[in-house]
């Protein structure tokens, strides 16, 4: 595999512009990676999935022949991932090598091809290539419930209420469903579009039918720099702004709230300090606001010993409390005896990883997954002690919020 990366000056679209008609891509606020076709895919499943890819990525560096003249994270030869959730599920955890990618970051672009592949009508330069598909169609797709109705959702909330009472775990995340039927032709490019404008401060992911808008960084790794950010405590927004800064205000201040984001960031601290010389996260966390919630917010950083990847640190770190729950292993059993569908890879680790080790992932979260001619979108709460069933049931409707209205045409 013969990879070669080259700058490219003023180019005339922007990396959202730029979407294939199935794209892959991870990007934020304008800056990130657009992926064109598929030179090689690897794939794993199981509890050792993570590693099953990480040796299959070493091997296949290890047989490249790689020509990178811009050297920044993302240039080079790469991969695009998603993982699935849970060790039992049966959805296949892959990464990705494009043909052709495209970056940018802080005013820099440039192209990665594979063994000189090229995209239609591009005449050497894909930031310049014509839609493939022609314009982007809205085409406009209805969520309905899924197999977790509202009611069952509830149910399960009140049966988790029961084992925290009865000390099997101190938080749980549950998750309910949505899903659809899309039309033949269906265009993703105008969801991750509306997605991307929407929520520019979230990650906006589009990997082998995973995608969505994830506000939660999961781990980084760059030079030996390692970041996170954990969310963990929600509200939703007001109209009035007065009205929406008292909400901000009070959920920074909420015992509830807090109670669960400490779980998430004690969890990920934890797991972030065997692979670092130390590791510091924000004394106090802090409401970050969304289009459409405020999130109790921390991020986490920490220094890089040893040559671990970010594929490794994802290994160790996935799931974070903020995803699944404290203990991890009893609240993993109690998502699998409460959940009646298998999450495939929402809340899972979707991202990058480079020749290096490098890379960025966040958690698939507001978001959804196409397979074949079904999407199904996930929403998700932290179950504690204080939780009330209707309260969750409502904040599900609120996460849920992102991929609806991108999925809805306008």
């Amino acid at each position: 595999m013969r990879v070669v990366t080259i700058e490219v000056s003023n180019p005339s679209r922007s990396l959202l512009d730029s979407l294939p008609g199935e794209p892959t891509t991870f990007i934020r606020h304008g800056d990130g990676l657009v992926g064109w076709g598929e030179a090689a895919r690897l794939t794993a499943t199981g509890a050792r999935r993570f590693q099953q890819l990480a040796t299959a990525w070493q091997d296949l560096i290890e047989k490249a022949e790689i020509t990178d003249q811009v050297n920044l994270p993302g240039s080079g030869l790469i991969a695009f991932g998603s993982i699935a959730f849970a060790d039992s599920s049966e959805t296949e955890s892959v990464l990705i090598i494009p043909k052709v990618t495209l970056g940018s970051r802080d005013g820099r672009y440039w192209i990665t091809r594979i063994d000189g592949a090229e995209i239609p009508g591009s005449a050497g330069n894909p930031f310049d290539a014509p839609e493939p598909a022609g314009a982007v169609v809205d085409q406009g797709v209805q969520l309905l419930t899924g197999t977790q109705t509202l009611a069952g959702f509830e149910q399960s909330v009140e049966d988790a209420l029961k084992a925290i009472e009865a000390g099997t775990v101190e938080k749980v995340v549950l998750a309910r469903d949505l899903e659809a039927r899309i039309p033949d032709g269906f265009d993703l490019r105008g969801p991750l579009r509306k997605l991307a404008e929407r929520y520019p401060s979230c990650w906006v992911y589009s990997v082998d039918g995973c995608f969505g808008a994830s506000p939660e960084l999961l781990v980084r790794v760059s030079h030996k720099q390692v970041s996170a950010r954990v969310l963990a405590g929600t509200a939703g927004r007001g109209t009035d702004p007065a009205v929406d800064q008292a909400i901000g205000e009070a959920l920074a201040n909420s015992h509830k709230n807090l109670a669960e984001h400490t779980f998430a960031v004690d969890s990920m601290v934890r797991a972030l300090e065997p692979f670092c010389d130390h590791v510091d996260a924000d004394q106090t966390p802090f409401a970050m606001p969304l289009p459409n919630v405020w999130h109790l917010a921390s991020d986490v950083h920490g220094v890089l010993k040893g040559n671990s990847s970010v594929l490794d640190l994802a290994a160790a770190i996935h799931p974070t409390a903020a995803v699944a729950g404290t203990p991890r292993e009893a609240s993993l059993e109690l998502i699998e005896e409460l959940e009646p569908f298998d999450r495939g890879r929402y809340a899972g680790p979707v991202g990058w990883i480079g020749a290096d080790g490098d890379g960025e992932w966040a958690i698939a979260l507001r978001g959804a997954q196409i397979t074949g001619d079904v999407v199904r979108a996930f929403a998700g709460c932290g179950i504690v002690s204080e939780s009330d069933p209707a309260s969750e049931a409502a904040e599900t409707e609120l996460k849920f919020k992102p991929i609806v209205d991108a999925l809805t045409k306008a």
